[in-house]
């Protein structure tokens, strides 16, 4: 394990790493490494962010931006969009306001969070990832 220092971290990225989503945060942490980022972006593997209808999900910091549907090709302009502090993907899903976080256009709804919902989808969730494997540190 490492202990990084983040002194000149401008961004911080959650990457779903779920088994549809791995092969874009391999390419996102690849990117950063090509463009000699990897002391101003920060990255972190996630497990689900609940928004699977969206794959790939990546979530940026400090914004708060959620971005949906991204591939292995869309890295470049994504991490030019952190840099340049401007979305040019396209594909923001949620923009982060004090209200909370705000659908985009066009943006499925999803289903509401009640407690029993939660649960029921919380079970089945973490039963498909220990019969899938997927449940181990890695």
């Amino acid at each position: 394990m490492a202990t990084w220092d983040l002194s000149k971290t401008k961004h911080h990225v959650l990457i779903c790493n779920g088994s549809s989503c791995n092969q874009v945060g391999a390419a996102i942490r690849r990117e950063i490494s090509n463009q000699d980022l990897d002391e101003f972006i920060h990255t972190t593997r996630t497990r689900c962010n609940g928004r699977c209808h969206d794959k790939c999900v990546v979530i940026a910091y400090p914004n708060g931006t959620w971005y949906k549907d991204l591939k292995p090709e869309d890295t470049k302009i994504f991490i030019d969009s952190l840099m340049n502090e401007q979305d040019e993907t396209g594909k923001v899903s949620h923009l982060f306001s004090n209200e909370g976080f705000q659908r985009t256009e066009g943006i499925v709804t999803g289903i509401s969070k009640e407690k029993e919902k939660v649960m029921k989808v919380s079970k089945k969730h973490l039963m498909e990832e220990c019969n899938n494997g997927i449940n181990e540190t890695q």
